[in-house]
């Protein structure tokens, strides 16, 4: 079996639950290896707060 990982990319925390559930449904819970989470935070012009809600699955496939 090979490594591999899969990047998830969202501004709401809320899709990126759900893609990530979606895919860990298809995959068993023995081949993943680790799962990484990170937020990041920027403005925008208007001081407007912009969330990116990122996760990577290391996973056997």
């Amino acid at each position: 079996m090979a490594l591999k990982v899969k990047v998830f990319d969202e501004e709401h925390e809320e899709d990126l639950e759900h893609k990530m559930n979606r895919f860990l449904e298809q995959i068993g819970e023995g081949d993943i290896i680790d799962i990484k989470f990170q937020v990041g935070i920027s403005c925008d012009q208007e001081d407007d707060q912009i969330f990116c809600f990122s996760a990577m699955v290391i996973y056997r496939a």
